[in-house]
């Protein structure tokens, strides 16, 4: 399978892949903010059977389809391990994503071109960070991708009534994971105009009746969930159900589209998102703006198509107030295959060369200072890990001599690529980074991060014998609890799950707890007979036994300000 340079360059790419973007599978549990919440639902679906209407706790939880759930439910149910189930649906996505984007290269161009794509999107840090992460991200720019892969092969390679179809199909796909899958379909929109213009080489094929069936395709995907919730919600006669219901399938949409209720940013923010998020392909750009426009000017539709639809999907997430880097992700692959016809000549160029080697030095910088500093004690990167984090002072030393080892390889690697071939130098540092993260950083950062430690301490102090109740918990907290845990909801006021949750304690005393966060602690409750059990994820937990509560907690107009307060600065639903 070696025995040629070409099939030598592949696996090179594949192995590189695996080792960046897999390193660390299976060494930690889920981290805040949204994989704990994804893994609940998921686990509450083994253990339930009922995996059409997704729950965190007692409540419905109707924020997101349930594919990513889906996924990471049915791979435990294969593997039988949470630490591997939970990471590999991203992990799969990433390196079919890829996998796209490299076969798309080589049929639209070359092979050497399907190979710089690949390369360029795998160590952009964007798709890298996202794809190290158990979020629905992943998932879906793996579908929207895929959708773009089939529209293309029809529309530029084609007719592929087939490849066609599947395009649709993983739109829709792409729905059922996050309702933004459909955006995948714009890419008809500059193949249109192409069209129109005479422009060689597309063409829609719009009389042959079989281009009209692909919209089935589509509806036949998103129906494979759609239909039997909506007849489970409206035959069961459920009130939760209905208002699970009408909550995904409007608010969660077209309502959160339009009126936004978080992450307000200005309409600029992703012009500023992408120059720090898709480094370091990004970095060629104002080279490779010129030599887009003569290639569009010679009616090239290829970089029309990949060009138009990413300016597409950063002008429809311009649109509405709410604003997160995640949000244009989908177009990032895109971008990488528009970008990688022209890489070759550009990596030869003297001033590329130079700013990508300033790029390293930076980066070199940053991780050696950032590892002295916490050797010798610098107060603000100690202080904060050891009070915001939960970890003690020997992680904040093995993280510095990481910084500092890392800091050393991206100089050896900068040393040794020279002066033409600093993007290699690049390519190692960041190679060796997510490495390192993967292997080393998981392990020191999971206690605290994941919220393993704290209720493993909460468990030992309590006992065996004994049951603990969650208030003003997160997900992380009943998903890592050692023992089955009593929630009074999740999005209700603290105030009132802490009276529900001192009305159950009182049933027995002598064997139940509440774990209770800082911020949702009331004057009701004596922290002299309470335990404050520790740090993690920058929140204070406490350990209240019965004989803690001395009296009716019922919140003063100070209180109640404050835990307004409190919980309205808790991250909001992604």
């Amino acid at each position: 399978m070696l025995n040629t340079p070409a099939r030598r360059e592949f696996w090179l790419l594949a192995t590189m892949a695996l080792l960046v973007l897999g390193a660390g599978l299976g060494l930690r549990d889920p981290w805040p903010s949204d994989e704990p919440r994804f893994a609940l639902v998921a686990k509450q679906m083994v253990l339930s059977g009922d995996w059409l209407f997704p729950h965190r706790g007692t409540e419905l939880y109707s924020d997101k389809p349930p594919m990513l759930m889906w996924a990471q439910a049915a791979l435990y149910s294969v593997f039988g391990n949470w630490r591997v189930a939970f990471l590999l649906p991203s992990l799969l996505a990433a390196l079919g994503t890829l996998a796209c984007v490299y076969d798309l290269g080589r049929r639209l161009w070359t092979r050497r071109v399907g190979l710089y794509a690949a390369w360029a999107l795998l160590f952009a840090v964007h798709f890298t960070f996202q794809a190290k992460k158990a979020q629905i991200d992943p998932l879906v720019v793996f579908f929207i991708t895929l959708a773009n892969y089939g529209l293309l092969r029809h529309l530029l390679c084609g007719p592929a009534w087939r490849w066609w179809w599947l395009g649709w199909f993983a739109a829709g796909l792409g729905v059922i994971t996050k309702g933004v899958g459909v955006l995948a379909l714009l890419m008809v929109l500059p193949a249109a105009v192409a069209s129109l213009l005479g422009w060689p080489r597309v063409r829609l094929h719009v009389r042959d009746w079989r281009f009209w069936l692909a919209p089935l395709a589509f509806v036949l995907a998103v129906a494979l969930w759609l239909v039997p919730m909506v007849l489970a919600a409206t035959s069961s006669g459920s009130v939760e159900y209905r208002a699970y219901m009408n909550d995904i399938l409007f608010r969660q949409t077209a309502k959160r589209y339009a009126q936004s209720w978080d992450h307000h940013q200005p309409w600029w923010y992703f012009l500023a998102t992408m120059p720090s998020m898709w480094l370091p392909a990004i970095l060629v750009v104002p080279w490779a703006i010129p030599a887009w426009w003569r290639r569009l000017r010679r009616r090239d539709p290829r970089y029309l198509m990949l060009l138009g639809w990413w300016l597409l999907i950063v002008l429809f997430f311009s649109i509405p107030h709410g604003k997160r880097d995640v949000y244009i992700l989908p177009a990032l692959p895109m971008f990488c295959l528009a970008l990688a016809p022209l890489l070759p000549g550009l990596l030869r160029r003297r001033d590329v060369q130079w700013l990508l080697g300033a790029f390293n030095v930076l980066l070199v910088l940053a991780l050696l200072g950032a590892g002295i500093a916490m050797l010798v004690g610098q107060p603000g990167f100690e202080s904060r890990l050891i009070l915001q984090r939960g970890i003690d002072t020997s992680v904040t030393a093995a993280l510095g001599w990481i910084g500092v080892a890392l800091g050393a390889w991206g100089m050896a690697s900068l040393c040794f690529s020279g002066a033409r071939r600093r993007h290699v130098a690049v390519l190692s540092t960041l190679a060796m980074v997510w490495v390192a993260y993967g292997l080393v950083g998981y392990p020191l950062f999971n206690d605290s991060s994941s919220a393993r430690g704290l209720m493993q301490q909460a468990g030992q102090r309590i006992g065996a014998d004994a049951q603990l109740g969650l208030v003003g918990w997160k997900e992380q907290n009943l998903l890592m609890a050692d023992r089955p845990a009593t929630t009074f909801g999740f999005k209700r006021r603290w105030y009132s799950q802490l009276q529900d949750g001192v009305a159950w304690q009182a049933q027995a005393p002598q064997q139940r707890w509440l774990l209770v966060q800082e911020a949702a602690v009331l004057d009701c409750i004596d922290r002299n007979r309470a335990e404050r059990v520790g740090v993690a994820n920058r929140r204070g937990w406490w350990l209240v036994p019965a004989n803690a509560v001395v009296g009716p907690c019922r919140p003063s107009a100070r209180e109640l300000a404050r835990i307004t307060l409190e919980q309205g600065r808790e991250a909001p639903e992604e």
